[in-house]
C-alpha cells in the first residue's frame, strides 16, 4: 500500500530555526507507517516549475544534523507565488497571473495529501487563500521580527536578538574608546521587537522603535547628556521601521520582479544627520547589521521551540487539523485559525513592562 505524502515548504526570508522544523515534521512522521514527507523547493515554486522541484525527506537529507544549521535545504523566495506569479512579456515587461488552480491540480496529479507551509504574515495569508479553494494546509510561524500576534514568539526571533545583542556589546567597546555616539541599525519592519530586547541585553542607552516615534531634539539631549568635557560615549539602537514625530520611515519601492514589499533600511544615517543637525556634539558612527541577524546557527531556544513546531505540525496533519497554524501559548503548543494568525500585526504593546522595564534602567524611546 502507498504511502500518503505531505509537503513541506519553506516560504518568504530566511530564518535560523527552519530546518530543525523540517527535521521535526520528518524525525515526527518516520514513527506513523504511512506517511512519508517531501520538501518543495523555494515555497510553491517547486510544484510550479516545470520540471517540478521536490526532494524526498528521509535519510540523508535530514540525517547530518540539519537542526543545527542556519538558513533552510529546501531554499526560500520572497517573490511571486501561486497568487501572483511573475510572467515576461514578449515586450520584455513583466505582469502576473494567478497560477493557484494549476496548484492546486499538480498537487493532486502528485498525490500530495496535505502541505505544511513554514513562513511569515505573507506566506500564511497565501496559505489561508489556498485553504479557502479546498488545499488542507498547515501553518508554521516563521519570522526574526516577530510580528505575528497570534503567538508569543516566532522561531528565528531569538537567535537575530541574540546576534543584535552581540553586536551592542562590541559596540560598547569601541563607543567608549573613542568617546563616540554609535547607532546601530536593526531589522523588525514595522515592529520593534528586535531593537527594544537588544537594547535591554546590551545596556544601550537610546532605544528608537516604530511603536513610538522619536523627538529628534529629545534624543540630541540625551546624547549630549551622556558627556562631559568632550568625553563620554552612548549607544543607540534604531529598528529600521522607526521615524521621527515629523517625519517618514526610510524606505524605497523595490525593482525586483515577483518582489510586493518596500524595502526599508537607511534610517540609521538618517538618524546621524538629524542628530548633528540638530545640535549634537558627539562624533557619531552607523552599524547597519543587516542579514547577519538572518543567519547563522540557531540559538537553542529557537532550535527547541522550531522542533515544538514541527512535531505540532505533522499532529495537526494526522489530526486533520487543517486550515490553522500552530502557536506557542504560555509554554505550551495550540493551534489557532489562519483567520486569526494574520488579522492583527504583532506590534510592541507600549504600555507593556518590557518597555517600562528598559524606561526604569534608563533607556530613552525619544519622546
Amino acid at each position: 500500500m502507498a504511502k500518503k505524502k505531505v509537503l513541506i515548504l519553506t516560504g518568504g526570508g530566511d530564518c535560523p530555526g527552519l530546518n530543525a522544523v523540517i527535521r521535526g515534521v520528518v524525525k515526527r512522521a518516520s514513527q506513523t507507517q504511512d506517511w512519508e514527507v517531501w520538501g518543495s523547493l523555494e515555497a510553491y515554486n517547486g510544484v510550479l516549475n516545470d520540471p517540478v522541484e521536490l526532494i524526498k525527506l528521509t535519510g540523508n537529507p535530514i540525517a547530518a544534523g540539519i537542526h543545527v544549521r542556519g538558513g533552510t535545504i529546501l531554499m526560500t523566495t520572497t517573490k511571486g507565488g501561486p497568487f501572483n506569479w511573475p510572467v515576461q512579456q514578449a515586450d520584455g515587461s513583466w505582469t502576473s497571473e494567478d497560477r493557484s488552480d494549476y496548484l492546486l491540480k499538480k498537487l493532486k496529479e502528485l498525490e500530495i495529501e496535505a502541505v505544511i507551509s513554514i513562513g511569515g504574515d505573507g506566506s500564511q495569508r497565501i496559505s489561508k487563500q489556498l485553504y479557502d479553494k479546498g488545499l488542507k494546509v498547515v501553518g508554521v510561524p516563521k519570522t526574526i521580527d516577530n510580528d505575528l500576534s497570534a503567538t508569543d514568539y516566532t522561531f528565528g526571533f531569538q537567535t537575530a536578538v541574540q546576534e543584535a545583542s552581540s553586536a551592542v556589546d562590541k559596540l560598547v567597546t569601541t563607543a567608549e574608546s573613542h568617546h563616540r555616539a554609535m547607532i546601530l541599525e536593526v531589522m523588525g519592519r514595522s515592529a520593534g521587537w528586535i531593537a527594544l530586547h537588544s537594547a535591554i541585553a546590551g545596556g544601550a542607552e537610546v532605544c528608537l522603535i516604530p511603536e513610538i516615534p522619536y523627538d529628534t531634539e529629545k534624543v540630541v539631549k540625551r546624547v549630549n547628556s551622556r558627556y562631559q568635557g568632550g568625553r563620554g560615549f552612548v549607544n543607540i539602537v534604531i529598528a529600521e521601521g522607526a521615524k521621527a514625530v515629523d517625519g517618514d520611515v526610510v524606505a524605497r519601492e523595490a525593482t525586483e520582479v515577483g518582489y510586493e514589499n518596500v524595502r526599508l533600511g537607511g534610517v540609521g544615517n538618517l538618524l546621524a544627520e538629524q542628530l548633528k543637525q540638530n545640535g549634537c556634539t558627539a562624533d557619531i558612527r552607523v552599524t547597519v547589521l543587516g542579514h547577519l541577524q538572518r543567519g547563522g546557527s540557531p540559538t537553542a531556544f529557537d532550535r527547541v521551540l522550531a522542533t515544538q513546531f514541527g512535531v505540532k505540525a505533522f499532529e495537526m496533519v494526522l489530526n486533520g487539523e487543517f486550515g490553522r497554524m500552530v502557536a506557542y501559548k504560555h509554554n505550551d503548543m495550540v493551534t489557532v485559525s489562519l483567520d486569526d494568525a494574520t488579522r492583527e500585526y504583532n506590534y510592541v504593546n507600549t504600555d507593556s513592562f518590557l518597555v517600562k522595564a528598559a524606561r526604569g534602567v534608563g533607556i530613552s524611546f525619544g519622546d
